[in-house]
């Protein structure tokens, strides 16, 4: 099974937004699907102000592996993503499409209970997207709070960028975990976007 997406939107642009959800996007709520737990995430809510007025289509980018072990059923992501929507437009943003892998190789839910090539830090979901959309991936940035995150963006050939809120525990390193930039929040993330593009217009 491939992973899921939903789009908004006929455009093919060059440059594109990349976010993992929870723990970036949104606050951490393990194998949430209820959408009256679903919240932004500290400094999200300006992030996704100045995401808007840059224009650029922003994707979600996330892990679901509670699909295969059986927390939730995927019809309940059905519900995710339309909170998401409302959650992002409330903001005077816009998601341009959702990506899901659930799938893990230690689940007991079939067919999601195996290995595939889109669970992060594998970096299927990004480059579907990137297929999908026309999307050139090394200039796009993909913003995550775990190193797993850098990693799937990094093997992508995006530029990363780490949320480090407390949420990466391990710190296992290697070529394709360290982050082009390291920031407090998702805030801070928008604006280090934000500065790239702006002497990305001027140099072009």
């Amino acid at each position: 099974m491939t992973p899921r997406m939903r789009m908004r939107g006929n455009a093919r642009p060059r440059l594109a937004v990349f976010l993992d959800k929870d723990g970036t996007l949104l606050t951490d709520v393990p194998y949430n699907v209820d959408p009256l737990l679903m919240r932004l995430s500290p400094g999200a809510r300006e992030a996704l102000r100045i995401l808007a007025e840059l224009d650029l289509p922003l994707y979600v980018i996330s892990n679901q592996s509670g699909v295969a072990l059986g927390k939730f059923s995927i019809d309940a992501l059905d519900i995710v993503e339309k909170r998401l929507h409302e959650l992002v437009r409330d903001c005077g943003a816009m998601l341009t499409g959702i990506y899901w892998c659930t799938h893990h190789p230690e689940g007991n839910i079939a067919p999601h209970n195996r290995t595939c090539d889109c669970r992060k830090p594998a970096p299927g979901m990004l480059l579907r997207a990137g297929r999908d959309h026309g999307i050139a991936l090394e200039e796009s940035w993909f913003a995550g709070d775990i190193l797993d995150d850098v990693e799937a963006g990094n093997r992508a050939g995006c530029r990363t960028i780490l949320i480090d809120n407390g949420n990466e525990t391990v710190w296992r390193r290697g070529p394709f975990r360290e982050p082009e930039r390291v920031v407090a929040n998702l805030h801070e993330a928008a604006l280090a976007i934000q500065h790239s593009m702006f002497r990305w217009e001027f140099s072009t």
